[in-house]
């Protein structure tokens, strides 16, 4: 069941997605979006998408007492939003914003059989989230405090980042540590015009966790590079240098704990080496866990049966945010990410494939195998069972396996 002193605050980005079902093959997208023509369809299928939904529930099925601090209005998505959140418990309800004023964001994703798809989205009250919205009161005495999604939430990336920048500050003096994820910007769109660069050095002082996707991490400080990636025929595979390198400036800029998502490839996490700024790293690093100042790990991503990637990311978050909460290593908060993250692919929704904690834990203590590592490790040292991998500048390089 819910809590009413959560744990873990998730506040930021939140949506319907209404999904039609196919009931025929077409041989292009250009063949539905034609003038005058109606296209049959089968049913729809409604669900909740965007960081508050996904990480949210998430930690919820994980048994984390959590808050949800999204943003709608008074309209039929907005009440299709609370109905699937109060499918999982009514108490999730309590923590969300509605706005009379707000039109709720929506995503038609149009999915026909044999051609890509085509999302026709709406940011409706994400785009008018602001500090003012977060109830101070109602995230008082948790722990942590995630927030999802600003690259689609336009008062949040206007002006540099200064209104998320705001919030974050006042969220971290009450004590708390928080915690931020990103998407991926339309680069056609403002937010992919604007510089990231410049938003993330005035944000990250106040984050602390920080836990974006590795193209989100190119996109904003590396941009020729992602053009080149996205325009050759290979799947990219990053090397070790490149992770390490992105890594060094957004500790740099202040983040304490940088985790890079790799997506099929595992995860990544580096910490920072500054005894004071993990110190002010809040109520989840107090008392400090062992093992979390100065680390450098990797791990490739534990064997599912695929049912559907959607959410992937924002699960793999919820098991990382879930093992800190409990005071674990740096090298098991990795596993339990990648664990969790893993889970919620072998559902082809988001969160439904993630299990309690219990079972996460009992299934990796069975012996839960991993893929093998597909990025290039030379130098890079695993443990005894091949799950992590250090790096040589890693602070407990010299402890061996």
């Amino acid at each position: 069941m819910a809590h009413r002193y959560p744990s873990i605050v998730v506040a930021g980005h939140i949506c319907v997605d209404i999904i039609p079902a196919w009931t025929q093959t077409v041989e292009s997208i250009s063949a539905v979006f034609r003038p005058g023509r109606l296209t049959e369809v089968g049913p729809a299928m409604v669900s909740t998408g965007g960081a508050v939904s996904n990480t949210g529930i998430a930690l919820h099925r994980l048994g984390v007492p959590v808050r949800l601090m999204g943003k709608i209005g008074p309209d039929l998505f907005g009440r299709a939003i609370l109905d699937v959140v109060r499918s999982y418990d009514e108490a999730l309800t309590e923590g969300m914003i509605v706005d009379p004023n707000a039109d709720s964001s929506y995503t038609l994703v149009i999915n026909p059989p044999g051609v890509d798809r085509i999302f026709l989205h709406c940011p409706g009250a994400n785009n008018t989230f602001s500090a003012e919205d977060v109830d101070l009161e109602k995230v008082r005495g948790a722990k942590i405090f995630h927030f999802g999604y600003p690259p689609i939430m336009r008062r949040m990336y206007l002006d540099e980042g200064a209104e998320l920048a705001a919030l974050l500050r006042e969220v971290r003096s009450l004590g708390m540590t928080t915690s931020l994820d990103m998407a991926q910007p339309d680069p056609n769109s403002e937010a992919g015009r604007i510089d990231w660069r410049k938003l993330l050095v005035r944000v990250l002082p106040h984050v602390d966790i920080f836990a974006p996707s590795l193209d989100e991490t190119i996109y904003m400080l590396d941009r020729p590079l992602f053009d080149a990636i996205q325009q050759a025929e290979a799947p990219h595979i990053p090397d070790l240098a490149l992770l390490h390198r992105l890594a060094e400036q957004l500790l740099d800029m202040g983040a304490a704990v940088v985790a890079l998502k790799l997506g099929d490839l595992g995860l990544y996490l580096r910490t920072t080496d500054d005894v004071s700024r993990m110190a002010a790293a809040g109520a989840a690093f107090s008392p400090l866990p062992a093992g979390w100042i100065g680390r450098e790990l990797l791990t490739p991503c534990f064997v599912a049966d695929l049912a559907g990637t959607t959410g992937s990311g924002d699960c793999t978050v919820a098991g990382l945010l879930t093992s800190l909460l409990y005071g674990r290593t740096a090298e098991e908060a990795i596993l339990d990410a990648t664990a969790v993250g893993a889970a919620s692919v072998e559902s082809p929704d988001a969160t439904s494939g993630v299990p309690t904690w219990e079972a996460v834990q009992a299934r990796r203590a069975a012996g839960w195998p991993k893929h093998p590592l597909r990025i290039n490790a030379g130098g890079w040292r695993p443990d005894a069972t091949h799950q992590v991998w250090r790096s040589p500048r890693d602070a407990r390089w010299e402890e061996g396996v």
